[in-house]
């Protein structure tokens, strides 16, 4: 599903966790069964948050952490457990990451950055285990962040490609300024693949 064609990128207007809330609802309204990547961290949260309220049928979504930590279930870090505690009585199927798993297409996936322009677990600097294929791999950053010092699992580059769009979510100057910057040219980050390679369309959700 690897798209031949250089990744179209727009910014939505607004951009911020109510808009995101509306795009995955929207997404939810589509007919038939539907598989929807997510990041770990708070923002994921905060947007599940606002949709509690909506009448909405989780029943035939499936949900696959774009990355996660290697941590039990019940772990502060866990995203895998942050997930299941938002939306674990809501009809949803969450789809856990395991090594060396291939991976379906999705309808849309989600993704986070970091300042370092890091998405999912695929980091500037990081040791990781190759897999042909869109697949779940193992990587340990490097150096270890300091607010979360464990090795991850992560969807690859090809699994976060098979999709019929992305989109990046992301708050503050900072991290504008890095995806300016990018989209101007600079080809260093791990983002710069999804926003300047070829891919599906990115929509870039963006709030202060």
């Amino acid at each position: 599903m690897t798209d031949p064609r250089p990744a179209e990128v727009r910014w939505a207007e607004p951009g911020d966790a109510a808009a995101v809330a509306d795009r995955i609802a929207a997404e939810l309204a589509k007919p038939g069964p539907k598989r929807i990547a997510v990041p770990g961290g708070s923002t994921p949260v905060k947007v599940f948050a606002l949709l509690a309220d909506r009448a909405l049928d989780w029943s035939g979504v499936t949900l696959c952490l774009t990355d996660d930590r290697q941590v039990p279930d019940d772990h502060p870090a866990s995203n895998y457990g942050k997930l299941v505690a938002a939306l674990g009585d809501s009809g949803v199927t969450v789809e856990r990451l395991v090594e060396g798993a291939a991976v379906a297409p999705f309808d849309l996936v989600w993704l986070g950055m970091g300042e370092d322009g890091h998405v999912a677990s695929l980091f500037p600097h990081m040791h990781a285990l190759i897999r042909p294929g869109p697949a779940v791999i193992a990587t340990t950053p490097v150096p270890l962040p300091s607010e979360a010092p464990f090795p991850r699992l992560t969807l690859n580059r090809r699994a976060l490609k098979a999709t019929a769009e992305i989109i990046l979510v992301i708050t503050g100057a900072t991290k504008k300024q890095l995806v300016e910057r990018v989209l101007g040219g600079a080809d260093t980050y791990p983002v710069s693949d999804f926003l300047r390679g070829f891919g599906p369309p990115v929509t870039i959700y963006w709030s202060a």
